[in-house]
């Protein structure tokens, strides 16, 4: 399994620096303009490979050497690529949703993996929907390839030597490891210039796994709850509270600050504002370190789970929670929720670690008794209300149910929500029916209550 890994600069002079930000200044225009002429339907189909004879072809020139903006071209291209088989995994959802034939059904899959979506209807409207045309800003990074550069060492560290603007003159870089570098590098100036060199490596994969099965719960107040009931990673609500609110008073006062710069007749007063209030550098530094603590609470919390279970039944929460409005404070708390590094973690800690991760549908699992596997109750925050008048932990509740459902005969990954709820319904009437025959002592505020939560 590859993974990256990010060395560092070892205080690099500010002539390097400059150097590097300039050459990816200009290389960034060259990303640029691949996204926005390739980053839409008109790309599809076309190679990086075929857009770089194109070009010269048409005797292109770029303030740039060769190497560079062609890696940069491929680079972005790759992205591009990416962003469009994300939007696949949305279009294939709209597919089981717009039709139960199953050839019709294989028509559609072919065609949308196979790229000839473009010349069918259907498809090209629901790819245009879940596709938007990219953009990109970044104009920080520098792609070099593995033949492209030198490495040595010098005062006990690696150093690399990478091309820069002038012909023939390389520019030298001192890193902070005595491992030299290998494959193809990223190496990406922040605003605060340091200089980080990401690279590809392939890292040992082992069997440390448990041996059982296990579902989860992914939350927001913490990482997972497992079936278990043990909660991983209890502090992560805090911490995305507190980034969420100090975040909210920044910018209003920076929206204060924007505003009076704007309005201003001072020229000089107007650029001072923006230069030393309406910067980045401390707010990027303080958001880098809160997303750092994010990720190494979501990664033990992960391990954690892993060291338990060979097999881990999860909910597929690729698809935003529509039509769901929570107010103001916690719908901008939400958007915070850090989804994608939980799924990042969960792939990539169980396959370096031989577990499996199984997605099933998560329609209505929070909304299901999870000893009946009935619509028989009501969620309350973190306490779910059964019909018997028992109290669950609605978290652990609700990775019960995921487990459940993956071994569910009737309701696949992609079954629509309506699909779901309809067969939950006929569930909870059997059952209902079933107590009320069994039970003939039972009394008329009892079958009022199972007749409610039913409907």
């Amino acid at each position: 399994m590859k993974v990256t890994r990010i060395l560092h600069a070892k205080r690099p002079n500010p002539g390097k620096v400059a150097a590097l930000r300039e050459q990816a200044r200009r290389l960034g225009q060259v990303r640029s303009e691949v996204w926005q002429r390739f980053g839409s339907v008109g790309g599809v189909g076309m190679s990086d490979r075929q857009i770089r004879d194109q070009w010269l072809k048409d005797k292109r020139v770029f303030p740039v050497s060769a190497n560079a903006w062609k890696e940069t071209l491929r680079d972005a291209k790759g992205d591009i690529t990416a962003c469009m088989e994300a939007a696949k995994v949305k279009a294939r959802r709209c597919i089981w949703h717009h039709t139960q034939d199953k050839t019709e059904q294989k028509r559609l899959f072919t065609a949308l993996k196979a790229n000839d979506w473009t010349s069918d209807a259907y498809l090209r409207r629901i790819m245009r929907r879940t596709w938007a045309r990219g953009h990109t800003h970044t104009h920080n990074q520098i792609i070099v390839r593995s033949d492209n550069y030198t490495t040595f060492h010098l005062g006990g560290r690696a150093w690399i030597k990478i091309p820069g603007l002038v012909k023939g003159a390389r520019i030298a870089i001192p890193l902070n490891t005595t491992v030299e570098p290998t494959g193809t590098l990223r190496i990406i100036i922040t605003d605060d210039d340091r200089v980080e060199i990401h690279i590809t490596i392939e890292a040992e994969t082992t069997q440390d796994c448990g041996t059982r099965t296990i579902g989860i719960d992914k939350g927001y107040s913490e990482v997972l709850v497992d079936s278990d009931g043990e909660h991983h990673g209890p502090e992560l609500g805090q911490v995305l509270r507190e980034q969420s609110d100090r975040l909210k008073a920044k910018y209003q006062r920076r929206s204060k600050l924007r505003a009076l710069a704007n309005n201003t007749r001072n020229p000089r007063k107007r650029e001072r504002i923006r230069h030393f209030n309406l910067g980045r550098k401390k707010l990027n530094r303080q958001m880098g370190k809160t997303h750092a603590r994010v990720r190494d609470i979501v990664f033990q919390s992960v391990h954690a789970v892993v060291d338990k279970a060979a097999v881990i039944a999860a909910e597929d929460l690729t698809a935003p929670m529509a039509g769901k409005s929570f107010g103001k404070n916690i719908n901008r708390r939400l958007a915070a929720w850090t989804k994608g590094v939980i799924v990042e973690a969960l792939d990539s800690v169980s396959s370096r670690r031989g577990s499996a991760v199984v997605l099933v549908n998560p329609a209505y699992t929070s909304q299901m008794d999870s000893r009946n596997g009935c619509l028989l109750g009501k969620r309350q925050g973190d306490r779910f209300h059964c019909f018997d008048g028992v109290v669950l932990q609605a978290d652990q509740n609700a990775a019960q149910n995921v487990l459940a459902r993956l071994s569910d005969p009737d309701i696949e990954r992609f079954t629509p929500h309506r699909t779901v709820k309809a067969i939950l319904q006929a569930r909870t009437e059997r059952l209902r029916l079933g107590l009320l025959n069994q039970d003939s002592s039972c009394s008329p505020g009892s079958n009022r209550v199972l007749s409610t939560e039913s409907e």
